[in-house]
């Protein structure tokens, strides 16, 4: 069973901050820090979008991108990141990452898939924004990983349905909600993967944050998941 700590834009485009998260990541029993990977101009919507401009103050470069996969490799945790375009692909392949995160919202952009799926990689895909009757049909030569998510941020539990989830056809769980109990659910009905956003301060500044885990809710997590494994 496996954690991926999403640090996403809770960074809040500070890179200490990053590099402190990806420590507190480790430290909690994470396997994963991951990131994402955007052009926010073109990600982004300006109108409307109360968040554009801490939007933009999260883009991570490209000098930034291979700082932090060496400061994950340094620390002893796996680096993964949502791409969300094809030249920020590229980025990630010179640096060698193991897998490609395509997040809910980039679920139809083929043009982004066929690029991951073209590394050899295995893809981690989150449907939280999939609209079809069964699994989009993605070929990747490295396999394919679904998670199961519901797209709203955050999440109430009465939302989730977790009782009806196939986690024998979902690898695992995306998880929007407050707290890590639903997480918890997810890992005692059969997820072998659990994505779930992570900071170190709920109160920070960011539409992610108030959702996230903060470092002993992850620690907690990371300990069912070892109490669960012995169990089972």
């Amino acid at each position: 069973m496996e954690i991926i700590a999403e640090i996403g834009q809770n960074h809040n485009g500070d890179m200490g901050l990053a590099r402190r998260l990806i420590a507190a990541a480790k430290a909690a029993g994470a396997a994963v820090a991951k990131f994402q990977v955007y052009d926010a101009r073109v990600l982004f919507p300006k109108e409307g979008n109360e968040w554009f401009d801490y939007n933009c103050s999260t883009e991570l470069s490209r000098a930034d991108v291979e700082m932090l996969a060496l400061e994950c490799a340094r620390v002893g945790i796996e680096f993964m990141a949502s791409a969300f375009d094809v030249e920020r692909v590229q980025w990630l392949e010179r640096i060698g990452v193991r897998r490609y995160k395509i997040a809910s919202r980039s679920v139809t952009d083929r043009s982004l898939i066929d690029a991951c799926a073209a590394t050899g990689r295995r893809l981690i895909v989150s449907l939280g924004m999939w609209r079809g009757a069964s699994f989009p049909a993605i070929s990747a030569p490295g396999g394919v990983d679904f998670l199961y998510c519901v797209s709203k941020y955050p999440t109430p539990l009465v939302d989730l349905k977790l009782g009806k989830v196939d986690f024998a056809q979902y690898a695992g769980f995306s998880d929007h909600t407050v707290g890590v109990e639903a997480a918890m659910a997810a890992l005692a009905r059969g997820a072998r993967i659990i994505e779930k956003h992570f900071t170190l301060d709920k109160a920070m500044y960011g539409p992610d944050h108030a959702c996230s885990a903060t470092p002993h809710e992850l620690a907690s997590l990371c300990r069912f998941r070892d109490t669960l494994t012995e169990a089972l």
